[in-house]
């Protein structure tokens, strides 16, 4: 009982991690049948409005236009970014995507071969996807990205430290790694089909942002869940909070299994619902995807379209 207390007394005077203290200006402890019911009804009264021309047309503007296969080589992202160039020929009445999103070693070629104006190299780093490597090894491949011509970085959260509590490893790693970004965008991916629950991807949006994301983004698009409109919620309403916080706007990427224009849509809906039509501009809001591209244009030009 005395040792009990001894540790007890040691433990009261372990000074609380800024992190801990930061959640505990935010309501983090949510309901995920209370989330999953405000979706539904945010989505049944508002999801029809915006199926629009014009809402089809921006979405396309906020596409990272994304290639992250085992079997990428020089030649197929070279072609893929040529796509992006003939585009703005075949279509110059649309605005063209936001960016395209390879892995870091093909930073150089997207820069070499991009043509067009207004469309950003975003790459993968930091261990992507599972980010399970050293720091140094993050803060090193980041490094080279931007060095090969990178805009942006997407990197993933240690979802393991996470899990564990360990909110400071984790977020050290961001901070860091923002360090090494200076300018660039950093878009901090929580893969929010591994934290299975509402609160832990509201304390992880919000760790994260803190820690330096100027965007957090669902999914890597490699496991089996990835994004869901629940999980969009949850990362809204923490970036609305963390804004009503701070003034500072920070901005969310969809991304993993996006497969129709109307998932789309409801993503979408949501960030107008949520954070305002502040939000609906290409560099606060984008939908890492590849196939989504042919789907929209298809329903903006009126035929099927398989362009990219």
């Amino acid at each position: 009982m005395e040792h009990n207390s001894i540790l007890k007394k040691v433990n009261d005077q372990v000074p609380e991690s800024k992190y801990v203290a930061t959640l505990k200006k935010y309501k983090t402890e949510l309901n995920d049948d209370e989330v999953k019911a405000s979706v539904e009804k945010l989505l049944n009264e508002h999801l029809s409005e915006n199926n629009t021309l014009d809402v089809k047309k921006f979405l396309f503007n906020c596409i990272d236009l994304t290639t992250l296969k085992e079997t990428d080589n020089d030649e197929y992202v070279m072609q893929f970014t040529q796509k992006v160039n003939q585009f703005d020929e075949e279509y110059p009445e649309l605005k063209n995507v936001a960016a395209i999103c390879v892995y870091l070693c093909f930073a150089e070629i997207v820069r070499d071969t991009l043509e067009v104006e207004d469309v950003n190299v975003a790459c993968v780093s930091g261990g992507f996807p599972s980010s399970q490597t050293y720091p140094e090894v993050k803060i090193v491949e980041t490094a080279l990205a931007i060095k090969d011509g990178a805009d942006e970085i997407d990197i993933v959260i240690s979802v393991g430290k996470y899990l564990a509590g360990d909110y400071e490893s984790m977020c050290d790693e961001i901070d860091e790694i923002k360090e090494t970004c200076k300018d660039h965008t950093l878009k901090v991916i929580l893969e929010t089909g591994a934290l299975k629950h509402a609160s832990d991807i509201k304390k992880a949006s919000l760790l994260s942002l803190y820690a330096g994301g100027d965007f957090i983004k669902t999914s890597t698009g490699k496991i089996a869940i990835s994004a869901t409109p629940e999980a969009a919620y949850v990362m809204c309403q923490a970036i609305k909070e963390y804004y009503e916080q701070t003034g500072i706007k920070k901005g969310f990427k969809a991304a993993g299994g996006i497969n129709t224009v109307q998932d789309a849509i409801k993503y979408y809906t949501i960030v107008k619902e949520i954070l305002g039509e502040e939000w609906l501009d290409n560099s606060l809001f984008r939908l890492g995807t590849s196939r989504l591209a042919n789907l929209l244009l298809s329903e903006i030009v009126g035929k099927e379209v398989k362009f990219f």
